[in-house]
């Protein structure tokens, strides 16, 4: 196994205890409650106690965002009610006339989003090859408001160098108004922590690795600037994309287990990867926590591990796909990715369906690219499952 950097021993400790002080509450619970209220008493007219009204803040959610603050090593977080909710708020921070530079390797929504949405508020994106600095200095320009980072990228796993990306943008930064994003939901803050690295914002789909248990949609940005947090919180409060109490329960929940889970995603991504190396229907395999990565030793400087996600290129083209994913028994073939169970997908077709063509066969995403997220199944389980598949892709 590769040596990654070395991780934070408290890190469980955090994800227990931040946060969750029974002594908040009057009953002294131990497991936080879930405050379901949607308005709060007031003890006169305006006098507020400390919660008015539930889209404004909600003692649950409070719980969740201070526990994910400390998991990534930041001062703020703020929950949204999907990852595209926490993405468009984020936007939001930006008018009309303003510009994004974007990885050109990301989500299919986030592309979506910032070229089919954002584009009709006037604010226009260009996407370049983030993993080169060089190019991402070129693109900025003096309307520039944000970068937006994915690493891993979503589904080819490029990685990007956080800090040289970090100063390029701290070059350019006139006054507060021009930040960078970096997605991590493929690492979850377990595996890298992008505020450490020089971002702005921590950006999660929740809904994956975070919550790993298939059962919430959710997004969140952790932030270190009070400025940033403050402009942001007021977004949240005024669009209104807010969480579920009882969704912030169950995340909050699923932080307790992310060290030992994200672990065990590791173990069984590298064996599925090793595996997936030596097999002759598989052309190429791409895994960070490889050597073959071309991106391996960044890898080993920038994060404290990976995570479940491998892609792998398929001898053949769409035929072999489609094979492929309907002949798997245990694999489940469907979207998104970071829970319990194995998943696998075709990007070209499914998450990825609405980046242009060109796009996306430009970076990569071609017929016979395959998206798998090891769960935590027995590994030998998971492998035996995708090599049938792979002898049936061939026949």
């Amino acid at each position: 196994m590769a040596t990654f950097r070395e991780n934070d021993p408290a890190f469980s400790t955090k994800a227990i205890h931040a946060g969750q002080e029974p002594e908040q509450w009057s009953s002294l619970a131990v497991i936080p409650p879930i405050s379901l209220s949607t308005t709060f008493k007031q003890e006169a007219p305006a006098e507020i106690k400390k919660y008015e009204y539930g889209r404004t803040a909600n003692p649950t959610r409070d719980v969740l965002e201070t526990c994910m603050a400390s998991l990534d090593g930041a001062k703020h977080c703020l929950t949204f009610c999907s990852g595209m909710a926490a993405c468009t708020a984020i936007t939001h921070l930006l008018s009309a006339g303003d510009h994004i530079v974007s990885m050109d390797d990301m989500y299919g929504g986030t592309y979506r989003y910032f070229t089919k949405v954002a584009s009709r508020m006037n604010i226009q994106t260009t996407l370049v090859d983030a993993t080169d600095p060089a190019k991402l200095d070129a693109a900025i320009r003096p309307n520039t408001k944000m970068v937006w980072l994915e690493t891993p990228s979503n589904p080819t796993l490029k990685i990007v160098d956080i800090r040289a990306c970090a100063d390029v943008v701290a070059k350019h930064k006139k006054d507060k108004n021009l930040f960078m994003v970096v997605d991590n939901t493929f690492l979850s803050s377990y595996f890298q922590r992008p505020l450490e690295l020089g971002a702005d914002v921590s950006y999660y789909s929740c809904t994956k690795y975070m919550n790993g248990h298939s059962d919430v949609i959710m997004g969140a940005a952790c932030i270190n600037d009070d400025d940033l947090h403050n402009r942001l919180r007021f977004l949240q409060n005024a669009i209104g994309p807010v969480p579920s109490p009882f969704d912030c329960y169950l995340v909050n929940r699923s932080l307790k287990t992310l060290k030992v889970r994200m672990e065990e995603h590791q173990r069984n991504s590298l064996a599925l990867g090793k595996f997936l190396e030596k097999h002759p229907a598989v052309l190429k395999v791409i895994h960070p926590g490889l050597p073959s990565h071309p991106q391996h030793e960044l890898v080993k400087r920038q994060n404290y591990g990976h995570s479940g996600m491998v892609s792998f290129y398929i001898k053949g083209g769409l035929d072999q796909s489609r094979k492929f994913l309907s002949s798997l028994k245990m694999v489940t073939l469907a979207e998104s990715l970071g829970g319990y169970e194995s998943l696998a997908e075709l990007p070209y077709l499914m998450t990825h369906a609405s980046v242009e063509e060109k796009d996306r066969v430009a970076v990569g995403v071609t017929e016979n690219l395959i998206r798998v997220s090891a769960g935590l199944e027995g590994a030998d389980d998971i492998i035996a499952d995708i090599s049938q598949a792979l002898e049936a892709s061939q026949h």
